[in-house]
């Protein structure tokens, strides 16, 4: 399993300790030194079954300096992807990716059906 995370981002740290509380492994992976490419952002967007806008941290600087809140209502996904691909900080985080599952941001319940 892999965690993609921001290790300043509280909530991360909040899924990490989740995580480790329960005993599941995983691989650390930090979205600002390794920014998920375009075609992994894809395959997990697939896989999540969410539309590409909830990929977005809509509430970064990065997202918010940019004015994407109007931007992404008449982008493609593709565009959404080539953009997510170029900063990590405007990846939603973290990410949990198992192998029949991808889950984007932090919630209990959701991280309980991958034990």
């Amino acid at each position: 399993m892999l965690f993609i995370c921001y290790p300043k981002c509280s909530t991360c740290r909040k899924a990490k300790t989740w995580l480790e509380d329960h005993n599941i492994s995983y691989e650390l992976r930090d979205i600002k030194e390794e920014n998920p490419t375009a075609q992994e952002l894809s395959d997990w967007q697939k896989k999540s079954g969410l539309p590409m806008k909830k990929f977005f941290n809509t509430s970064g600087m990065l997202y918010r300096e940019m004015g994407l809140k109007d931007k992404l209502k008449t982008m493609t996904d593709q565009e959404m992807l080539d953009l997510l691909a170029t900063d990590g900080m405007l990846v939603k985080r973290p990410i949990l990716v198992t192998d029949d599952a991808v889950l984007v941001g932090f919630k209990e319940a959701e991280y309980q059906t991958v034990q």
